[in-house]
C-alpha cells in the first residue's frame, strides 16, 4: 500500500494527458524547467550575496543604537 505500481503511474499520465493535451504538455514542461533554472540561480545569487556581506543595509542619518540614545529616549519620554 506505501508505492505505487506502474499502472498507477500510467493512470496518472493518461489522466495527465486528458487535462493538458499532448500540444500543451510539452510547453507546460518547458515552463517548469525554466520556473527551476530560475529558482536555483536565485539561490545561488543569495548564497553569493551572503558570502560577500552585500546584505548589510546602511541606513544614513540614523542615529547609532548606543546606551547613551537610549538613555536620551528614556529621557524625553519621562518628561
Amino acid at each position: 500500500m506505501g508505492s505505487f505500481s506502474i499502472w498507477h503511474w500510467i493512470i496518472v499520465l493518461l489522466i495527465v494527458l486528458l487535462l493538458f493535451g499532448a500540444g500543451k504538455l510539452p510547453k507546460v514542461m518547458g515552463d517548469l524547467a525554466k520556473g527551476v533554472k530560475s529558482f536555483k540561480a536565485g539561490l545561488q545569487d543569495d548564497s553569493d550575496d551572503a558570502a560577500s556581506g552585500a546584505n548589510a543595509k546602511v541606513i544614513p542619518n540614523q542615529p547609532a543604537n548606543t546606551a547613551e540614545t537610549a538613555a536620551k529616549k528614556d529621557e524625553a519620554v519621562r518628561n
